[in-house]
């Protein structure tokens, strides 16, 4: 279970992506609303796993 410490940093690339994604959308004329989304969601998701792997690590330290 030790991959769990590092998958919650692709949430956070998968953020910066569509972030720039939605900033190029703008300049261009286009609609950057799903990107920015999507950008706001894999956020969320980050800070969510990150809790959740703490708690999961700090119930294996108390077993």
């Amino acid at each position: 279970m030790n991959y769990l410490k590092y998958t919650q940093y692709f949430y956070l690339a998968f953020c910066g992506f569509f972030v720039y994604d939605g900033i190029s959308k703008f300049t261009s004329g286009e609609s950057p609303w799903l990107s920015l989304i999507i950008a706001a969601v894999s956020l969320f998701m980050f800070f969510f796993r990150r809790s959740f792997a703490k708690k999961f690590e700090n119930r294996n330290n108390n077993s």
